[in-house]
């Protein structure tokens, strides 16, 4: 069986590019590479990730211009095939502004730059990054965002909680969801969600700046390892 083959995408402004393929290549032992934000294909790639950073400045809004770089009408394509997509915090931003997950992401509650650990509450375990957890579990993740607000409408809201779109949720280090522990204000304490088809996910904590205890917890690995399990099944169906 082959290795699984990642890309990770770097727009000008990104600075999570590096962290993102230091971790699949070295602790999930992936074939990976990086994707310029020019290029027109994404072929003989098993699973791409948007990393955290400030694309182009985050001009407009984040994610705003983003959207329309080049390599973002081959991602849809990549997307609507049902390969896995993961966008980590400017990445989640990017995939919002692009429509390829609901809601936007909105300057935290505070108005300040948000950099510290935070805890998640695990709802939603089918996707394709999620396999490797259960219902409920709890991860320790860095959180560095300063607009990760995420804000959808009433309506939207009902469709995601009853669609099962929400990932995770910020919580206390002992599982409690409440305003205490969700500083930037999302709607229903929302830290990552999903599409439909659970293949493409959002989240705004960074997994892969956690990936070892040497650099204060390795909780991150118990998320993108999931890619593992999802998309070796793929092959093997292939």
């Amino acid at each position: 069986m082959s290795r699984i083959r990642a890309g990770v995408i770097s727009f000008p402004g990104s600075n999570g590019d590096h962290d993102a393929l230091y971790a699949l290549e070295h602790d999930l032992n992936l074939d990976v590479r990086q994707i310029d934000y020019r290029e027109t294909t994404l072929d003989g790639l098993d699973t791409v990730v948007l990393p955290g950073g400030f694309a182009y400045g985050d001009a407009l809004r984040c994610g705003a211009i983003a959207r329309f770089a080049p390599v973002m009408g081959s991602l849809r394509a990549f997307a609507d095939e049902g390969k896995p997509v993961l966008g980590i915090c400017n990445g989640f931003q990017v995939l919002c502004e692009a429509h390829l997950l609901s809601g936007a992401l909105l300057r935290n509650r505070t108005m300040k730059f948000h950099c510290s650990w935070t805890h998640l509450r695990f709802e939603q375990v089918n996707t394709s990054w999620t396999t490797g957890l259960a219902h409920g579990d709890i991860l320790r993740l860095p959180v560095a965002h300063g607009e990760g607000c995420f804000y959808i409408d009433h309506r939207g809201l009902a469709d995601l909680e009853r669609e099962g779109q929400v990932v995770a949720r910020y919580c206390t280090p002992e599982g409690d969801v409440n305003e205490v522990a969700n500083p930037n204000g999302s709607v229903a304490s929302i830290a990552a969600i999903c599409n439909q088809r659970r293949n493409v996910v959002g989240l705004m904590p960074h997994p892969e700046r956690a990936t070892n205890d040497l650099i204060g917890g390795s909780d991150g690995m118990r998320l993108l390892g999931g890619i593992l399990n999802s998309t070796l099944v793929a092959q093997e169906s292939r």
